[in-house]
């Protein structure tokens, strides 16, 4: 089981929002001018997203690509096993490799999350460590794939003057590049580089098994088995199964077929592709065991999600334990 840094808020307690910050209650207002909807909202820069909620969630599973998450109003709890950790306007969230995990939401409508993502870019990661002359020695021991830690004064600086370029066209195409790089800078030099640094070094097996999980999310829907997945990581099998899990805390073929559902979830609900085309494009060969793996995984039937993604009213989905864990896209 990976092992996480744990920031635990009781439930119920109220949310610090720092409400005497003039940077945070900036951030928060430009926030919600810029966020028109529940749910992701696309900036004007490729790789940061805009987030809204106005209601509150309760835990829900979810998979997030390797990104830098700031909650600046609200406050989400991820749970990964055993572990608990929490993401709000006092701390950031960062995974540098595709994990899932389940989430809890606290939102109101009169005090919505709010909230920005920021894509990991392990290109630009490896510039920046090139520039930095980069002369670290290897971690003492294997770092964690996702970490919670504390927003400090630099930092939320620049996630408000990210803000306020992206509330302008011209200064978002302009600054906003150089501040997007300036915050993963900050992340890379923070206590949390290690994990970022080791996604990218080989030597770890912690970088192995990212390189391992680049290459399934490349591929998805191409004939994936274990095998090739551990050859290609340098490992044994039986290495591979161990370190694979204690990173993302499932197998590797349930890895590979929740990445599946996950893909094709997106494509009914935002494409609007029908149930047969969904499936066979995230390569599934049988629509049934395709209809019967998404529903046991996000508890309603591929029909029932498209139906939800126009409107129609549908039944909530049953909250039954499965004996695996469950995964859904959600913000």
């Amino acid at each position: 089981m990976a092992q996480i840094q744990a920031l635990v808020a009781p439930a119920g307690d109220p949310i610090n929002d720092e409400p005497g910050d003039t940077t945070h209650r900036r951030t928060v207002e430009l926030l919600a001018r810029l966020t028109h909807r529940d749910g992701p909202n696309p900036s004007a820069l490729e790789g940061v997203t805009l987030m809204r909620a106005s209601v509150a969630r309760p835990r829900t599973p979810v998979m997030y690509e390797p990104s830098i998450f700031i909650v600046c109003q609200g406050r989400k709890r991820g749970f990964l096993g055993d572990q608990v950790f929490v993401y709000d306007a006092q701390q950031y969230l960062v995974l540098s490799v595709p994990l899932p995990f389940e989430c809890e939401t606290e939102a109101s409508p009169d005090k919505p999350l709010l909230g920005i993502s920021i894509r990991v870019d392990l290109t630009m990661v490896a510039e920046l460590l090139m520039a930095l002359n980069e002369s670290r020695g290897n971690a003492v021991s294997e770092p964690r794939g996702i970490y919670a830690t504390e927003l400090d004064a630099p930092l939320s600086n620049a996630v408000l003057r990210l803000v306020e370029a992206l509330a302008a066209p011209s200064d978002a195409r302009i600054l906003g590049p150089s501040i997007v790089r300036e915050i993963i800078y900050r992340v890379l030099t923070g206590v949390q580089g290690d994990a970022i640094r080791a996604a990218l070094a080989h030597q770890h097996h912690f970088g192995r098994i990212a390189k391992a999980l680049r290459r399934i999310h490349a591929d998805y829907c191409g004939a994936l088995d274990v095998d090739t997945l551990a050859s290609e990581a340098g490992m044994s099998l039986a290495v591979f199964h161990a370190h694979f899990k204690a990173v993302t805390s499932t197998s590797p073929m349930q890895y590979v077929k929740t990445t599946r559902l996950h893909h094709a979830r997106l494509l009914i609900a935002h494409d609007g592709l029908n149930v047969s085309a969904a499936a066979t494009r995230v390569g599934y060969e049988s629509a049934s065991q395709f209809s019967r793996e998404f529903k046991r995984l996000f508890g309603l039937s591929p029909a029932d999600e498209m139906r939800r993604a126009r409107g129609e009213a549908v039944g909530p989905a049953p909250r039954v334990a499965p004996p695996a864990p469950r995964y859904v896209t959600a913000v």
